[in-house]
């Protein structure tokens, strides 16, 4: 199947560049409420399933030992900034359970927000692993280990038992079978694994609701989105899409980017799951097909529609703020 053009860029009066992508929307039950392209292609979601990811967390009963908040729980289904009150919560939570940056296995790196990055210039000499934009994910695998009594050595490796619990849990929520032969290395040194973008859907819409679910799993799962709702700006930080789209509309939508190209999402309210791809890996063609996809669902709520449609279609600007081009939705595939 070919999958069809969903973001158009233009520059002047022509299409420059053309994104194609796939989109599943899903409810708790598995029925594909809107899909565009291959919804049964199985993908890579990289960071966008950490929320998924940190569910041993919560479930072990380390969240609540530690005494966590909202706060450090988005951080653990976060891809951050770096920015300070990142680098400074992941660090509290290590602490919590005696632990410290030697601990974490994520690899360090400057921030891939200009901003961010020329504040760390300024004041470091060089990152450390509470930097990596996974260090919040990884600070909730070291707890969630050291709660369990598991020595938290070698945690991201596939053989580690905390990536087993992971692994079983991913398998549960998608409905993919997850083994050596759908494994890859994410940027975080994680095992990631290609799943159906469908099954990855209807994850996200049980995660949301807690429908079809175990009553410990579901508490979890509603727990870890309501936070991430709660506290956007801990799950990517300023100037990002995941915060921006989370506070159009507090309480209701719940983001998380991956790499390549991959969203996931939910609407509470209305139990559903979105997973998409732009096929290319693009995050420009990818947040415009989020937000167009979302915008979708709330065609009754004129405010917030024309937020999200103002999201996905806008312009481009050179070094001299003049006008070049727009960023805009494919014409009919998205129906908005």
């Amino acid at each position: 199947m070919h999958n069809p053009v969903t973001v158009e860029v233009t520059r002047g009066p022509l299409v420059e560049s053309r994104h194609r992508g796939l989109v599943a929307v899903v409810d708790t039950a598995g029925k594909l409420v809107f899909s565009a392209g291959d919804a049964e292609a199985a993908i890579f979601p990289r960071s966008a399933c950490k929320a998924m990811q940190a569910l041993p967390l919560v479930e072990s009963g380390a969240a609540d030992a530690y005494g966590f908040t909202d706060r450090e729980l988005a951080l653990a289904c976060s891809s951050h900034n770096g920015e300070e009150g990142h680098v400074e919560t992941a660090a509290a939570m290590l602490a919590k359970a005696g632990r410290d940056v030697e601990t974490l296995e994520c690899g360090a790196h400057w921030s891939s927000d200009q901003k961010t990055l020329i504040h760390q210039a300024r004041t470091l000499d060089k990152p450390n692993s509470l930097h990596n934009n996974c260090s919040g994910k990884h600070a909730g695998f070291v707890c969630a280990c050291c709660h369990q009594h598991i020595d938290p050595k070698g945690y991201v490796t596939y053989e580690h038992e905390l990536q087993r619990q992971i692994r079983g849990t991913m398998q549960e929520m998608t409905g993919g079978v997850l083994g050596h032969d759908n494994c890859g290395t994410d940027g975080c040194s994680i095992p990631t694994y290609a799943v159906p973008i469908k099954g990855l859907a209807q994850g996200f819409a049980r995660m949301a609701t807690g429908d079809g679910l175990a009553p410990l799993r579901a508490k979890a799962a509603t727990r870890l989105v309501n936070a991430c709702m709660a506290e956007p700006w801990y799950v990517a930080g300023s100037g990002r899409a995941c915060t921006k789209l989370m506070e159009m509309a507090p309480g209701r939508i719940f983001v998380k980017t991956g790499a390549e190209g991959v969203f996931c999402a939910a609407i509470p309210e209305l139990g559903l799951g979105i997973a998409l791809k732009c096929e290319d890996g693009s995050t420009r063609a990818a947040e415009t097909m989020v937000a167009a996809v979302l915008a979708r669902f709330f065609k009754q709520d004129d405010a917030l529609y024309a937020a999200l449609m103002g999201f996905a279609n806008r312009s481009m600007f050179n070094w001299n703020g003049l006008h070049v081009g727009d960023i805009r939705v494919a014409e009919g595939v998205f129906d908005v």
